[in-house]
């Protein structure tokens, strides 16, 4: 909105639209748009108001602290207003609210502060009479509130009389306290996963569902949410001065036997407070509890007292509010990617929004089942969240925006790449494409397949994967192989050297055994460590493409899921090709130990366990693997009263330490050569 060229009729229509979405939020528990949208439409009304003060009416959203009162509850009168705080958005606002006050009372100057987490919850007033709870009301619209007291007593961290045991404080007759109800983000995790355990629609976020669960009218079904509260304020006592700062009546509060947030800090000035906000956006990624800002309270009550008020907003405090992690947008599409391993990921296309500072257009959607449970539709109005550098998900859909145009989402049935029918494995949520061929894994397929741990294609990296597959001289993993240096040549960047050095990198992997081009194929589930429990008892990819997934699931760490993947893998038609051709070329390594007949009870390490730890003079991590798995051993990567021993090389950290403590041998290198003969 042009604020300059605001007419009254679009003044009235934005003072409607934030009192609809006070009710939402207030009296629904159920917002259609973010905190920080509404948080500027805030910003748009007052800058209004401010230029035309003869505009501002009765109703306008800025002439009261809270929202209308529900009238499925009965009204309780506050003893005193329950006021909110005006905003601030930057430290550079804050500091601008720290000079307006100074000017006022320049005791300011010299203040000392408190900052709070501005909790993400519902607030409730505790009023206690001779020390026993005697109501629990939500803040309304700052004069009245709704009477909750029996879903209050359900709240097991609100003491229903104080003090809470031994105390020397006298407790006034009347005590009204003033606190923030809220769930943990770990309980809110917990509630979402029963709820889809059960089939049921789960919850958006802990703000809706701490609120929808204290407002409800069956206690019992309060009595069992996981509500918790933190208390912050005496907003009323029969006995005067009590504490002299709000430091002082935290520390009250919590020898009462009230929870107070022990994330709360004190600063001695404001240059201190001023540093301490910029901790707050870590303090908020590791609190287990919703926070949309920090409150900055001067401590000494009387000079907070002393400021006044702006129109319904003390002076003494302020919240900055942090920029948004949530906002609501249209979901335009869901797109489909496939990864290296054939798993395809839904992602959501979104209409372009601002999210912290960044213009967001697509977003995670898990996988399908999420969009399932969450009933997310094409053409929904969704909630987005982002949280520090950690890619945007959508939370899901605001259902009462729907119109009837959103279209449910169907499932892929092939890939969007290649076209292939897509698989999705027992006890897994995710869906794949197990052709090896498909042209959105090729990339990632060729690169992991020359990387180190694979077949260690030395020169062969991302960039030069790109480059080659760009000029089509790859279809498969496989035309590896194939490559010739007139075609290398026509690369850019590629000369003689380079081609030749490539060439012979290729050719040299021709060597690797067996077990390491089996994890080079990229076979879901099947990294080195399987690869090499599989290739202990097939001595070839002919054998273990004839086993069936019962036959696999008798060696042990074989489960349903791996042998499945396998089976599938290589019952595919275009993955069979492959193989034809690496057997063709000449790279089908076989278990030279088993095919020679040798017996694995003469070999040096039969039947011991492994463990390496440290840097090896004259093995590499895959090297020494290799070498214990050809001598007969089996090469684990943790300690265990199971381990033989552990073989340490330089700086060998804690499993070293953990082997002596447990009288395990620890042996050298050349202990370990001379013990296999070399």
């Amino acid at each position: 909105m042009d604020l300059s060229a605001a007419s009254k009729e679009s003044y009235i229509k934005l003072k409607d639209e934030i009192n609809f979405h006070n009710y939402r939020y207030h009296v629904l528990d159920a917002p259609v748009i973010s905190d920080s949208e509404f948080d500027q439409l805030l910003v748009q009304i007052r800058a209004i108001e401010n230029d035309h003060p003869d505009w501002v009416l009765p109703d306008s959203p800025t002439q009261r602290a809270g929202s209308v009162v529900s009238e499925r509850f009965s009204k309780i009168r506050h003893a005193m207003p329950v006021l909110s705080l005006s905003n601030a958005f930057s430290a550079a606002d804050v500091q601008d609210w720290l000079n307006r006050i100074e000017k006022l009372d320049e005791r300011v100057r010299y203040a000392d502060f408190v900052l709070e987490p501005k909790i993400d919850g519902l607030t409730v007033v505790l009023t206690y009479q001779n020390g026993v709870l005697t109501t629990g009301a939500t803040r309304g619209d700052g004069l009245i509130g709704e009477d909750i007291t029996a879903n209050v007593r359900t709240i097991k961290s609100i003491p229903l009389s104080i003090p809470v045991g031994k105390s020397s404080l006298t407790i006034p007759e009347t005590l009204v306290v003033r606190g923030e109800v809220f769930i943990h983000n770990s309980d809110f995790d917990k509630i979402n996963q029963e709820l889809a355990k059960r089939g049921e629609k789960t919850w958006l976020n802990p703000r809706n569902t701490a609120a929808g669960s204290l407002r409800q009218l069956n206690p019992e079904v309060t009595a069992g949410r996981p509500l918790t509260i933190f208390n912050y304020q005496i907003l009323y006592s029969s006995q005067p001065d009590l504490t002299g700062t709000q430091w002082e009546t935290l520390e009250y509060l919590k020898e009462l036997g009230f929870r107070v947030s022990p994330d709360s800090i004190y600063c001695e000035s404001s240059e201190e407070m001023l540093t301490a906000l910029d901790s707050w956006q870590e303090i908020r990624d590791r609190l287990d509890y919703a926070i949309d800002g920090v409150v900055i309270k001067i401590n000494d009550l009387q000079v907070a007292a002393s400021l006044g008020f702006v129109g319904k907003d003390p002076r003494g405090a302020i919240a900055l509010k942090f920029p948004a992690r949530e906002v609501t947008t249209k979901l335009e599409n869901i797109g489909v990617n496939v990864g290296r391993t054939g798993m395809l990921a839904p992602f959501a296309m979104l209409e372009p929004v601002e999210i912290g500072g960044v213009v967001v257009k697509q977003a995670t959607l898990h996988n399908f089942e999420y969009i399932d449970e969450k009933d997310i539709r094409i053409g929904d109005t969704v909630m987005v969240k982002r949280a520090g550098d950690v890619i945007p998900n959508v939370i899901g859909p605001v259902a009462d925006l729907r119109d009837g145009s959103q279209l449910p989402y169907i499932h892929p049935e092939t890939c969007p790449s290649c076209g292939q029918p897509v698989e999705k494995l027992e006890g897994e949520v995710a869906v794949y494409c197990v052709n090896s061929a498909c042209p959105a894994q090729l990339i990632r397929n060729v690169e992991y397949f020359a990387s180190r741990g694979a077949m260690d294609i030395v020169g062969m990296g991302i960039k030069i994967v790109e480059q080659i597959i760009a000029a089509g001289l790859i279809k498969d993993v496989s035309d590896i192989y194939l490559l010739k240096k007139e075609d290398l040549l026509l690369l850019e960047g590629f000369g003689d050297k380079k081609a030749d050095n490539l060439l012979a990198a290729i050719e040299a992997s021709k060597s690797q055994p067996l077990d390491r081009f089996l994890s080079a194929l990229g076979i879901h589930g099947i990294g080195s460590v399987m690869a090499s429990v599989l290739t202990e008892r097939y001595r070839s990819l002919d054998e273990l493409a004839a086993a069936d997934a019962a036959e696999l699931q008798t060696i042990d760490g074989v489960g349903p899921t791996g042998a499945q993947a396998v089976t599938e893998w290589f019952s595919r038609e275009s993955n069979q090709q492959v193989l034809v051709k690496f057997k063709e070329i000449g790279v089908w390594p076989v278990n030279e130990a088993q095919s020679a007949g040798l017996n694995p009870t003469d070999q040096a390490l039969t039947g011991m366990t492994i463990v390496v730890t440290g840097t090896l003079t004259h093995f590499s991590r895959d090297e020494i693997k290799s070498v214990i798995k050809a001598h007969g051993g089996k090469a684990v990567d943790s300690v265990s009263a199971k381990t033989t021993f552990v073989l340490a090389g330089e700086n060998p950290g804690s499993k070293r330490e953990k082997a002596l403590s447990l009288g395990i041998p620890v042996q050298s290198e050349d202990e370990f050569l001379k013990l296999i003969g070399q």
